[in-house]
């Protein structure tokens, strides 16, 4: 599960902002919001993300996504671009790297994780482990004097032989991560695998719509095809049976999917008509999405970010994935930015530490901060009109 993270120079956030799971001592909804991942750590399982438009929310997720991305990538050349991109509105920090350092918890396990680099190259990469309360280092990668990576292994942790180390060195250029070069290597390092394994299955991409994956997950798997079409009841439509079956034409590699929608007729009967997925609204197909999402991430209790969750979605379903997220209990995690500010009135469905804000300054930067850091809080009748009266920023100044 994730803990932290910490981010610095890159896209809205130039100076150093902190985001946490972190929950408070409030003890609402503890059973199935909060995951205890060691003695004295307890962990969110959602957090959401309010702010005007252009205030940093989406750039909070792509940080993540930058991470998740660049820890595996294997680049076609050493001129590839690491993705990572600066804070732009300022004459210094484009020259700058960006920083970013990750806290997670793998198997009740503490790691720290962080990284510096410019669009071209990595400057700096640590991996540490807390084996008890202070860290242990596993690797630490810089650029020596001639500009190459100069990777070194903790003689004290790591077991492994110096061909394997060189090998690693080789491989990682200065524009990948040292786990990707770690990842084409064959030797397995307990430390850094357990790593690299938490990485492959714990993050999840969010599909958009119903994508040719999900299609024939319909059609191979029905546990998967029964909680999605399960989950479009629950939503209100009126939705009786999913098919999907390959296409027609030889050349063709997608499915096709079917949807069984019910209707009453004007003499009171009921009648059954399929209609194929380009005659769905863009709304279902997204909560048909969201379902697998869901679904994916809860089985691998896994992380999820998604932006803008009220996207094509009445505000009743925001509030129902929420609930369906809440009832597949477990480490899973979900990062959700949001304009939906009715959720805030849910006091029986959020807690007030898993709310944030972005606010954009005059600089054009990212200010991130949580509702918990308010005082009296508590004493708020409504929390919904004190956002929208500003009481906590991050709404546009119109």
């Amino acid at each position: 599960m994730i803990l932290e993270l910490k981010i610095k120079n890159f896209l809205s956030f130039k100076e150093e902002a902190i985001f946490s799971f972190e929950a408070t001592r409030d003890k609402s909804f503890e059973d199935y919001q909060v995951v205890e991942v060691a003695p004295n750590t307890r962990i969110l399982r959602l957090t959401l993300v309010y702010g005007a438009n252009a205030s940093g929310k989406s750039n909070l997720i792509k940080a993540f996504e930058l991470l998740q991305h660049f820890w595996l990538n294997k680049p076609e050349s050493r001129d590839e671009l690491t993705g990572v991109c600066p804070f732009l509105l300022d004459r210094e920090t484009p020259q700058k790297p960006s920083e970013f350092s990750l806290i997670f918890y793998v198997e009740g396990t503490r790691y720290l994780y962080s990284l510096a680099l410019t669009e071209k190259k990595v400057i700096s990469e640590k991996l540490f482990v807390y084996p008890g309360t202070q860290p242990a280092l596993i690797f630490d990668r810089k650029l020596n004097d001639e500009g190459l990576s100069e990777i070194v292994f903790s003689p004290k942790r790591i077991k492994v032989s110096q061909a394997a180390r060189d090998e690693i060195t080789i491989k990682c250029l200065a524009n990948m991560s040292v786990l990707a070069a770690y990842n084409q290597v064959n030797v397995a390092i307990p430390e850094v695998e357990k790593v690299v394994r938490w990485i492959k299955s714990q993050h999840k991409s969010l599909p958009v719509g119903v994508a040719d994956d999900t299609e024939s997950l319909i059609a191979a798997d029905k546990a998967a095809k029964d909680f999605m079409l399960n989950f479009l009841q629950l939503a209100d439509y009126n939705i009786t049976a999913i098919n999907t079956g390959q296409a027609n034409e030889p050349t063709a590699r997608s499915a096709k999917t079917e949807f069984e929608h019910r209707v009453v007729n004007s003499e009171g009967n009921e009648e059954f008509y399929k209609l194929m997925k380009e005659h769905q609204s863009e709304g279902t197909l997204r909560t048909l999405g969201l379902a697998e999402a869901i679904r994916k991430t809860a089985e691998a209790n896994a992380f999820l970010a998604i932006d803008e969750i009220e996207a094509l979605l009445h505000p009743r379903l925001v509030e129902l994935v929420i609930e369906y997220f809440f009832k597949q209990k477990g480490q899973s995690q979900l990062l959700l930015t949001t304009h939906y500010d009715g959720l805030l009135e849910e006091d029986d469905l959020l807690r007030k530490d898993s709310i944030w804000f972005t606010n954009k300054k005059e600089n054009g930067s990212t200010e991130l901060y949580s509702l918990a850091d308010f005082k009296g809080v508590n004493r708020i009748s409504s929390l919904q009109k004190a956002y929208r009266h500003g009481r906590f920023g991050a709404v546009p100044n119109i």
